[in-house]
């Protein structure tokens, strides 16, 4: 199994398989009433995003705030349609040029041969400090700057 990808919609397709519906683009990948959940997440940052226009907006704005490297794939756990997915990042915040190297817990659940419901257990403190702090990772993801 190879265990490093290049984007995280390729350790989606390598961690899930031929459980996963075959696709080109990321939003293929989930239904679109799909659930984010990031328990974790500091003040600031969103704990829950309801459907795909809502994770694409998420998306949107975590470009410009962290450079995401490799993705390491280290543990499938499957049990029916839902997947434990055991995985790092490596990074670094683009304002601060501070790492972002994050390891991540993924519960994945699949409906039809896509992702319904995604449960992302992170630790918030190396993506503050990769970010600048928690007023800064907050100003970055509303689309501030600290000049305003």
């Amino acid at each position: 199994m190879n265990n490093k990808f290049d984007s995280f919609s390729d350790l989606l397709r390598g961690a899930l398989g031929s459980r996963l519906t075959a696709s080109q683009d990321i939003a293929d990948l989930f239904t679109p009433d799909v659930v984010f959940e990031f328990p974790y997440a500091p003040e600031g940052l969103p704990r829950r995003l309801d459907g795909m226009a809502a994770l694409a907006d998420h998306l949107t704005r975590l470009q410009p705030m962290l450079r995401l490297g490799e993705f390491t794939l280290h543990a499938v756990h499957p049990s029916d349609d839902t997947m434990i997915i055991e995985f790092s990042c490596d990074g670094s915040g683009i304002a601060t040029g501070l790492p972002y190297d994050q390891d991540y817990i993924s519960v994945v659940t699949l409906r039809d041969g896509r992702i319904s419901h995604y449960r992302d257990y992170w630790n918030p403190l190396v993506a503050l400090s990769a970010l600048g702090g928690a007023q800064a990772a907050a100003m970055a993801y509303a689309g501030e700057t600290a000049n305003g």
